[in-house]
């Protein structure tokens, strides 16, 4: 058994490292009884890429299952959890140009705002279904009061957990490189969500609500259209 050890480069991650190695070790072309395997800090690097999706994937379905539970549909969590894919693209574009790499502290810092982000989505779906189910309001109002009612709440929380986020990303110091990360993913997740979700959940919300009536509608008629038995 042969140990070979290196260092990064300055300005170097440790994800271009071991795409290098790999990338050498294959042009090099070692014979079959020769096996080569990272250890140490590279060897932890890879198994939390292999987990990282699944860690993510289990998030959302935690999530979905507690509002499914809340608000007793089957739909609305989803549009709820739309709000989320706008906060990932913004955190990856935040991290791009900063040229940080998405380590494990970005992935918290991604986990963590699948819990921020998808409140801006709960402060209208839970007003306009209580104005749907005890005022008898249409959806197209109940979710345009939503808007107008909960708009202040959903920017006091926004910002108060945007600006938490702007010591991390511009702190420097010790240990600064290890907090950096989730707070440019913190603020590039929010900055993004904040600026698309007021306006796609409240669509996306009528176009489910259109597409639960539908298939509400095309159920009740097929039930309708069954031959009753005589007596």
């Amino acid at each position: 058994m042969v140990t070979l050890s290196f260092n990064l480069a300055p300005n170097a991650s440790l994800g271009d490292a071991v795409l290098s190695v790999n990338r050498l070790k294959d042009q090099i072309g070692f014979p079959p009884s020769i096996q080569a395997a990272f250890q140490g800090t590279a060897q932890a690097f890879q198994n939390s890429l292999a987990n990282e999706w699944v860690l993510i994937l289990a998030a959302i379905i935690t999530v979905y299952i507690v509002l499914g539970v809340l608000y007793e549909s089957y739909i609305h969590p989803i549009t709820i959890l739309s709000t989320l894919p706008s906060a990932g693209v913004g955190a990856v574009l935040a991290l791009l140009i900063c040229r940080n790499d998405f380590s494990v502290i970005a992935l918290i810092g991604l986990v963590l705002l699948i819990g921020i982000v998808k409140k801006n989505g709960i402060m209208m779906i839970d007003f306009a279904l209580d104005a749907e189910r005890n005022e008898g309001m249409t959806p197209v109002n109940a979710i345009y009061q939503a808007c107008l009612l909960r708009f202040r709440p959903i920017m006091m929380t926004t910002m108060a957990a945007l600006l938490a986020g702007v010591p991390l990303a511009l702190g420097s110091g010790t240990g600064s490189e290890l907090r950096r990360p989730l707070g440019i993913t913190m603020v590039g997740g929010l900055l993004l969500s904040q600026l698309l979700t007021l306006y796609t959940t409240p669509v996306i919300y009528l176009w489910f609500d259109r597409l639960a009536r539908r298939f509400s509608w095309h159920g009740e008629s097929r039930a309708g259209s069954e031959p009753v038995p005589a007596e």
